[in-house]
């Protein structure tokens, strides 16, 4: 048997691909958009995609299985459970499809795959159970998708925050405990392979750990040791962190069926630049998007973090145009596609950017280490923008926290009459603070490139 778990940093999203190596076939789980990571994986592994499955309906990324079942002609086996809003939408119209139910099984080669309806999570949801034959009668594992996590389990509530399906949060909790209930049943050294990692927003505290058992869960993981279904409700409900707005679109795109992700990604000249009605995400370093931009623009350096910021202050329907190189452009276009971000028009090069901003206003600030601030550390209006978690464990005494999810609404709790000094844990967050500040804020405006670990260090020194 061939296993091989494939992990998406940005969103924190495990899926995998597993086969029976006699007979060539694999099955994908849970696919996320971008279709040659399974073709590569499978290639490698000398393996055929036959077969693709998912979980659930994702809130979180827009899944690849519609597209990866036309590209390789595999079936694609798809859950029926759950009310008839919240089912695939496009199965009945897609002959590769079969609709598959709880106590439904198929093969992959000599792999038994045995399907468990988990509703809790989304009312649809199921997961897989794996029984290598060759090796026995016995299931080797479960991939648990959204039920299961390494030390949690998936949050009830997102169909009514995300979704906004009233009324569904205390239903859908009343499920996963009855679902866990189930799960426990289940024998004890079954490997547990879940849907998400550390990071995640569908659930409280998801582990790093890459995957578990099920003996061992019950033991450790906070939801196995609540055995009343009302203490359980209260305890899975209570402080879920909210939701970034992208979420709503992927249940709809995600029920509805994803279309095809978008290729081409053209460069544009300094004449076709048009900023009527689109928005500039700047890719660049930090220190680059300081000293010039595009006024207006928004600063999401490329890297892992670059879709789990984006869900959160780029609308799905935005016409978007990029700037940076063509390999940061091309790898921005394939992760943002993955939170349904698909109207990029096109990217603007550091040199075109530099002709074009000859003839244009620029956006620029101070961007400084803490050390360079020993005069002003008291003087300014300081924003701390990292989560409450965060602050409460160490904090400037002037600094005022808004987390920077929250920073849009909260706005105008930022004065505009004195010095503003911005800052992160480390300097990630807080350049994209700056860009979305910067266009609304006339008095001068400092970031601490090295945040509050700088400052800290600066304490410190002073007081020794």
């Amino acid at each position: 048997m061939f296993f091989q778990r494939l992990y998406h940093d940005g969103l924190a999203q495990a899926s995998y691909l597993v086969g029976c190596q006699k007979t060539g076939e694999g099955l994908v789980i849970d696919p996320h958009r971008d279709s040659t990571v399974y073709l590569n994986a499978a290639k490698a592994a000398g393996l055929r995609i036959s077969a693709i499955t998912e979980t659930h309906i994702h809130a979180d990324f827009v899944s690849g299985s519609r597209e990866l079942a036309q590209i390789t002609g595999a079936k694609l086996y798809l859950s029926a459970a759950g009310p008839a809003a919240w089912q695939y939408a496009f199965a009945s119209s897609s002959p590769n499809v079969q609709l598959i139910n709880d106590g439904t099984s198929w093969m992959v080669g000599n792999l038994k795959i045995e399907v468990l309806h988990t509703p809790g999570h989304t009312p649809e949801h199921v997961i897989f159970m794996l029984t290598d034959t060759p090796a026995g009668d016995q299931p080797m594992g479960i991939f648990t998708g959204d039920l299961l996590f390494v030390g949690d389990v998936g949050r009830p509530d997102l169909l009514e925050k995300a979704a906004g399906v009233q009324g569904t949060s205390e239903a859908g909790a009343k499920d996963l405990f009855k679902s866990l209930q189930r799960v426990a049943s289940l024998p004890d050294f079954l490997q547990v392979w879940p849907g998400h990692g550390s990071g995640s927003a569908c659930g409280k505290a998801l582990g790093a750990v890459p995957q578990s058992t099920l003996g061992y869960e019950k033991k450790v993981n906070w939801a196995f040791k609540q055995q009343n279904e009302a203490d359980f409700v209260a305890a899975v409900l209570d402080g879920q962190p909210t939701p970034p707005p992208y979420f709503a679109a992927m249940k709809r795109i995600n029920r509805d069926g994803p279309e095809p992700r978008p290729q081409r990604l053209p460069a544009l000249s300094s004449a076709e630049i048009k900023l009527d009605n689109r928005l500039v995400i700047d890719l660049r370093s930090a220190n680059d998007f300081a000293q010039a931009s595009i006024p207006g623009a928004l600063s999401l350096s490329s890297g892992a973090m670059l879709n789990r910021w984006a869900g959160w202050f780029v609308p799905v329907a935005s016409k978007v145009v990029l700037i940076g190189t063509a390999e940061a452009a091309n790898t921005a276009q394939t992760e943002l596609s993955m939170i349904g971000i698909d109207q990029i028009e096109g990217f603007i090069t550091p040199d075109v950017l530099a002709e074009w901003l000859k003839t244009n206003p620029s956006q620029s600030y101070q961007r400084v280490p803490a050390a360079s601030l020993v005069d002003q550390l008291d003087q300014a209006f300081v924003l701390d923008v990292r989560t409450p978690e965060e602050y409460a464990n160490g904090h400037g005494a002037k600094a005022v926290n808004i987390p920077l999810n929250e920073l849009p609404k909260r706005m105008a709790e930022i004065p505009n009459d004195q010095p503003l000094i911005v800052h992160c844990q480390a300097g990630g967050r807080s350049p994209i603070a700056m860009s979305l500040l910067k266009p609304h804020f006339s008095q001068p405006m400092l970031e601490l490139s090295d945040g509050w670990n700088g400052w800290y260090e600066l304490q410190k020194e002073r007081h020794v």
